[in-house]
């Protein structure tokens, strides 16, 4: 067993009586640079408007998608957990309302940016489609 109290470390690390232990976000390596998943996708484009609370969100989400996507409050505060993990959304501000705790979420300025580089993806991704859809039509003669 060890005892004592752990002490900060450089390089991530603790110190706990000569032992270190090293504490890593393995789950967070490279995670930026896969696509987003569409809820996460819709879930910063909401943000991306400002500053709002978890039902703002959900509806917002909702709103968005033409329907096609409904977060749950399970689904979303997991995925707002994830994010804030991430970096990508941070906390704004809290206040209570009819008695309830209300927390408002802002998306962080690596957010925006991560925001932006998916929806470049996701555009150059539709341009090749569009071209290549463009092309089949011409060569069947299919103006549709």
């Amino acid at each position: 067993m060890i005892t004592g109290n752990p002490q900060p470390f450089d390089g991530g690390f603790l110190r706990v009586n000569a032992v270190a232990i090293f504490r890593s976000a393995v789950y967070n390596v490279g995670m930026n640079k896969r696509p987003l998943q569409e809820p996460t996708f819709l879930l910063l484009t909401a943000l991306a408007q400002g500053p709002q609370h978890g039902y703002g969100i959900m509806t917002d989400v909702e709103r968005i998608s033409g329907g096609r996507v409904r977060l749950r409050a399970g689904t979303l505060y997991a995925a707002l957990d994830r994010v804030v993990a991430e970096g990508l959304v941070e906390a704004d501000r809290e206040e209570v309302v009819d008695g309830r705790l209300r927390r408002y979420y802002r998306l962080t300025p690596p957010g925006g940016d991560r925001l932006a580089a998916e929806v470049e993806r996701l555009q150059q991704n539709a341009a090749v489609a569009a071209k290549r859809l463009e092309l089949r039509h011409r060569a069947t003669g299919d103006l549709a």
